[in-house]
């Protein structure tokens, strides 16, 4: 299993399937969900000659998923087809507990040559493989996590998206882009076109980036920070009224500035122990240098002892907001204030 900040190596999968077939048994997940579609789509060309409507093709309802009928289709030989495909969406590998682990990992032991069984989470489903249905699963298969790409993957993708709608995209546009949109390709492709069809030039510009380009939660409450570290505060509060006026729910915008503040924190650490980038990258889960260069200039207007401040009152706060009757605008709008004030006690 890859570790949790770990860069997925989508060519390397594709070469790996290609040169030895499909596996027995896979469990996809990830936020990657573009990627995780097309891996499923190669697998079923090399299953399948009549793609989903090919006999030997079975998909099946995670959530009542039937543990009989899922052997029994197991037990079907394939016709005029290299194997038997069985894919299950949504099936919650955490809820599978006691007599129903057993009975799914019985038949994932003795899941037959001929037939290729696929376990198809939501992106937003994140898999505790510490329980026993999990392990089953990972035991007798393969666990593909679908994390975001690189930027040695991403940026080439981005280029040739732009290149096939007609136009070119300077490196910095490109690097705005991911900035400002995120480094998921479902979520980057709608703004790439919705990009190449506003922008009459043959070339995309960082400008042409920020006047189109969605901004998404964690974009605004980067810049928000920024403007907290150069004492911005107007700045920092239209950023967050705009953030609560595109309808975020405030625990959730509290859960990103906490995430946000643990980064800089981290940053400002590096900083003064002269740890470098690289730890940065490591220690926050970044693969983007000009992320991380990003990330240490906005730490720099922040002190260490501001920072644990700030960590500490965004977790009082997401407390609050979960156990007590306060209003969770009005508590987020409390947050803000401190933070401002920048002070450490």
């Amino acid at each position: 299993m890859a570790k949790k900040n770990e860069k997925l190596n989508y060519p390397a999968l594709i070469r790996e399937l290609a040169e030895t077939g499909p596996a027995r048994i896979y469990i996809l997940s990830g936020p990657e969900d573009y990627l995780r579609e097309l891996f499923l789509k190669e697998i079923k060309k090399l299953c399948l000659t009549g793609g989903e409507d090919d006999f030997n093709y079975h998909r099946m309802d995670g959530p009542s998923l039937d543990m009989s009928a899922f052997a029994d289709a197991l037990d079907v030989l394939p016709f005029a087809a290299p194997r038997t495909l069985i894919e299950i969406r949504g099936f919650d590998v955490n809820r599978c507990r006691d007599a129903e682990a057993d009975r799914l990992n019985a038949i994932l032991a003795d899941v037959p040559d001929y037939a290729t069984v696929v376990f198809v989470q939501n992106a937003d489903y994140e898999v505790d493989w510490r329980l026993k249905a999990a392990k089953s699963i990972k035991k007798h298969g393969q666990a593909v996590n679908f994390a975001s790409q690189d930027q040695k993957q991403l940026l080439p993708w981005i280029r040739r998206r732009f290149l096939a709608l007609g136009k070119t995209i300077a490196p910095d546009a490109a690097m705005q882009l991911i900035y400002m949109s995120g480094e998921l390709m479902s979520g980057l492709i709608p703004e790439i076109e919705k990009i190449a069809l506003s922008v009459e030039a043959d070339t995309i510009t960082a400008d042409d980036v920020a006047r189109y380009a969605h901004s998404i939660p964690e974009a605004r409450v980067f810049d928000m920070t920024d403007c907290l570290a150069a004492k911005d505060y107007d700045g920092a509060a239209r950023l967050l009224a705009e953030l609560t006026a595109s309808g975020e729910e405030p625990v959730k915008t509290v859960a990103i500035i906490g995430g946000q503040m643990r980064r800089l924190y981290a940053a400002r650490l590096a900083i003064e122990e002269k740890l470098g980038s690289a730890y940065v990258g490591e220690v926050c889960g970044i693969g983007y240098e000009f992320i991380i260069k990003k990330l240490m200039a906005a730490a720099r207007g922040f002190t260490l002892p501001q920072l644990q401040r700030a960590v500490r009152l965004c977790a009082e706060t997401d407390y609050a907001m979960k156990s007590s009757s306060a209003g969770d605008s009005e508590l987020l709008k409390d947050l803000f204030v401190k933070l401002a004030v920048g002070e450490t006690e």
